[in-house]
């Protein structure tokens, strides 16, 4: 499977005047072509800004301090952290497209779905203002939002949220992306949209033969969606390879934690769930060692809080997971 997207120890940290917030600690992802990745894990762990370092899109006072955004070309694997702000530019939109986490923050009130979808197309192509417009009103009607013709010229605050969140999918598409990175896309909406936003994302996936990051808390939606899934952690992955492997036979603790926290179905009425133990530590204080021992079950004093474990693979199976208990089965 050809690779359109290598992240390779990549760190990214906020410098504020409390403290440091290292969000991404060395995150190690692949995604090869028409596959969906999911990743997954509570909030503030470092999944957004993640995201938003692969496209170079971290804010101010945040930077990316390290490792390496490979995304493929026509001339190659180009490094996002190192290149120049014209193929950042090119890459953005025509071989890696973004729906962030909130439609109406990410588009302009100022301006008609027709206007910012068709700039997004003329920045990257050689087409006139009424080809662009043409190819518009086709992705909103492929997007399923109806009367295509009328909504081009409506403003963003004129539509719904589901359709709104169509509109920014549209906007996605509209170059043909190599790489789909949905943050969090059905995020405020009602059961009934999600279902038609995660079943539009599939069939999208699959008729252009797109990759798709998809970043979510849910994990019925990665075991839904996804061929494989990475599991982080305080900007760390803690576990990853296929889905049915990973939620079936979880490995990392943390992991484990995570799936005994979902309702099931067929437990008892009575039956109570099992939240995470404690906290997601504050941003300041990051633990010494393993970042999650201070809530691990398995947690093995005089080494969990002292080292942080490499990741381990294997024996066996596809995929990594980063846990002293697995380093010492491996030796």
């Amino acid at each position: 499977m050809e690779t359109v997207l290598e992240v390779e120890g990549l760190h990214t940290r906020f410098e504020l005047d409390e403290g440091v917030v290292h969000a991404v600690s060395g995150v190690d992802l692949t995604i090869g072509r028409g596959e969906v990745l999911a990743v997954v894990g509570e909030s503030g762990c470092g999944k957004s800004v993640m995201a938003r370092s692969v496209l170079r899109l971290v804010d101010r006072p945040g930077r990316i301090t390290g490792g390496h955004v490979r995304v493929r070309t026509d001339d190659g694997m180009a490094d996002m952290v190192t290149a120049d702000p014209r193929t950042v530019r090119a890459v953005r939109g025509s071989r890696i497209a973004m729906v962030f986490q909130e439609p109406m923050a990410a588009m302009s009130p100022m301006h008609t779905l027709g206007n910012q979808i068709g700039e997004a197309i003329r920045l990257h192509e050689p087409v006139t203002k009424a080809e662009a417009r043409a190819r518009v009103i086709d992705l909103l009607g492929r997007v399923g939002i109806p009367a295509p013709k009328r909504r081009v010229d409506e403003y963003p605050f004129q539509m719904s949220g589901g359709m709104l969140q169509r509109a920014m999918i549209a906007m996605a598409l509209s170059c043909g992306p190599h790489l789909l990175i949905a943050d969090e896309p059905t995020t405020a909406l009602d059961v009934t949209t999600q279902a038609q936003i995660l079943d539009l994302l599939r069939s999208l996936q699959q008729e252009t033969g797109m990759a798709v990051m998809l970043i979510t808390h849910d994990l019925g939606v990665a075991a839904q969606m996804a061929d494989r899934v990475a599991v982080m952690y305080l900007g760390t992955v803690v576990e990853d390879g296929p889905v049915e492997d990973v939620f079936r036979a979880p490995r990392h603790p943390y992991t484990k934690a995570l799936l005994r926290s979902v309702p099931k179905l067929g437990s008892g009425s009575r039956e109570r769930l099992r939240p995470v133990r404690g906290m997601v530590p504050h941003a300041y204080r990051r633990p010494a060692g393993c970042p999650f021992h201070p809530r691990c079950d398995e947690f093995m004093a005089g080494r969990c809080d002292v080292r942080a474990p490499a990741p381990v693979t294997g024996p066996g199976r596809p995929g990594a997971v980063s846990c002293l208990l697995y380093e010492e089965t491996t030796r």
